[in-house]
């Protein structure tokens, strides 16, 4: 009896582990390789600074996608949150962090609701997209209302907005958002 109840287990186990390979081979297979990085095959964003409307400089600029997407502009510290329609539903001031993603089109990756920043302040609507060396790049509103100026010491990614237009931000860009980067 010992030794038919040993093949019982012995054969339990093989399956067992055969069951969480095919489930890890299932979760690798299934992991979006947008995860913080550019989209494959996305539209090449140009590196030359995007197009401008010299007559509303703070229109969306050309060349800078289409459909549903978040625009931020490197070189102007703008954001526009774009509908499926293409028009702009939103636009406004940030103040960037020390370290800038690079320009081409990411997905936003993750979201927290409220937690602490890297650079210890306490924060709120955190989208993010993008790690650069090692840092989360990413969209958040300091709870004290702050947007100042980052401690050019350290490695910074949080892109900071005021509270209303994080809230904006919280809303609209949602898991797998793409967010367009632009000079």
């Amino acid at each position: 009896m010992a030794r038919s109840s040993s093949g019982f287990v012995a054969g339990l186990t093989a399956a067992a582990v055969a069951v969480v390979g095919f489930l890890a081979y299932q979760a690798s297979a299934n992991v979006p390789d947008t995860l913080a990085k550019p989209l494959a095959g996305a539209s090449r964003v140009p590196t030359t600074k995007a197009p401008r409307d010299k007559k509303n400089p703070v229109a969306l600029p050309t060349a800078s996608g289409r459909g549903e997407r978040v625009v931020y502009s490197v070189d102007d510290d703008r954001v526009w949150l774009v509908a499926a329609n293409n028009r702009t539903e939103r636009t406004f001031k940030v103040t960037p962090g020390t370290v800038d993603p690079a320009v081409g089109t990411y997905a936003v990756t993750s979201r927290s609701k409220a937690v602490t920043g890297s650079d210890g302040a306490e924060i709120e609507h955190v989208v993010r997209f993008a790690v650069v060396d090692g840092v989360a790049i990413g969209f958040s509103s300091a709870v004290d209302g702050s947007t100042g100026s980052p401690d050019s010491t350290k490695k910074l990614g949080g892109i900071r907005e005021t509270r209303k237009n994080g809230t904006a931000m919280w809303n609209f860009a949602t898991i797998g958002v793409k967010v367009v980067v632009i000079r």
